[in-house]
């Protein structure tokens, strides 16, 4: 609790205030990561892998944009660094933490962009849902990754949605999702999409005892490859069950 309470005091000076909020869910996926590392660590390197093998197969590599860059543990940063021009990490908070890894690692040509990519704010105020319009402003844009962001949108929607009562979640969510995959499909460069779409509680038996579909309803693109992520491993949340989520990467 002291290192969170660290990380959180250090995240906040920061922080543009706007985000502020955010930190708290921040710091408690960086505790979480840490506890269940060794769980984690395969999910984190097939993301690894399938971001260097979409970029060895691209001839330009100037500007590389992360949607969702969170803790970098899904992002091969050093790889991106060496190999593009620029490379641009999007995210609601940017961790005291990883900007002092960024720093340390002198990483000249990374760049931090605090940005909501939801697309919630103008969905409520019944404006055109394009979340990902901010991109065609990017110069020399060969590369957009968005880093399992996608299903955190649906879940971050809904929580505020319920918790200010100011919206139809089921209605609107839904929305949410569809906007980033129309957002990513109309963009003129390479697109690397990973993200969770599914999840499953199970216990010790096997026996589901929970499952959602984490996209709403709206169709993921074809999976070039898929895995499972223990996100909570047995003894995380509870010592009788683990929660599953099924993980596919795409490219264009």
């Amino acid at each position: 609790m002291i290192l969170e309470a660290i990380q959180y005091a250090a995240t906040s000076v920061v922080t543009p205030k706007p985000f502020r909020p955010y930190i708290r869910s921040s710091v408690n996926l960086w505790a979480r990561a840490g506890r269940c590392a060794r769980d984690w660590t395969p999910h984190e390197a097939h993301c690894q892998d399938f971001i260097r093998e979409t970029v060895l197969g691209m001839r330009e590599r100037r500007t590389a944009v992360v949607l969702g860059s969170g803790l970098l543990r899904d992002v091969p940063t050093a790889f991106l660094s060496r190999t593009f021009d620029t490379v641009v990490l999007v995210d609601l908070v940017h961790l005291a933490s990883v900007r002092l890894w960024l720093s340390a690692k002198r990483f000249g040509n990374v760049r931090l962009i605090s940005r909501d990519l939801s697309g919630l704010d103008a969905a409520r105020a019944g404006l055109e849902v394009e979340p990902l319009g901010f991109l065609r402003q990017v110069p020399y844009l060969d590369l957009v990754i968005s880093a399992n962001i996608l299903s955190q949108i649906g879940v971050g929607a809904t929580r505020r949605l319920e918790a200010e009562t100011s919206g139809d979640a089921a209605a609107i969510v839904p929305k949410l999702i569809a906007a980033h995959l129309d957002g990513l499909a109309a963009l003129p460069c390479t697109v690397a999409l990973l993200t969770d779409t599914r999840y499953t509680v199970s216990d010790r038996a096997g026996t589901v005892l929970e499952e959602a579909d984490l996209l709403h309803g709206i169709a993921a693109p074809p999976a070039a490859r898929s895995w499972s992520w223990p996100v909570a491993p047995f003894g995380e949340d509870s010592r009788a069950h683990q929660i599953m989520h099924e993980v596919i990467a795409f490219r264009r």
